[in-house]
């Protein structure tokens, strides 16, 4: 099958420019360019809101942990016999 040679791509842009027409694909370029620069700034914001981290203690069993999350489900796996 081989890869596509530069013509092949040519005609795929072309027909992406007819199908969608310049103006749109402007309009989504720069969409998706701002909506780029947007995630890149609330990823800065994010690590420098962000607390540094603590030294936990090691972790445990859950069910040898009196402290452990009351979120969490303890629960024992039983063989099928």
């Amino acid at each position: 099958m081989g890869s596509f040679s530069i013509w092949h791509w040519l005609i795929v842009l072309l027909i992406v420019v007819m199908v969608f027409g310049t103006k749109k694909l402007k309009n989504m370029g720069s969409d998706l360019g701002s909506a780029v620069k947007g995630f890149k700034d609330g990823m800065k914001d994010g690590a420098s809101d962000a607390p540094a981290p603590t030294a936990a203690p090691a972790p445990s069993q859950v069910a040898n942990s009196q402290a452990a999350d009351k979120t969490t489900i303890d629960v024992e796996a039983k063989q099928k016999s």
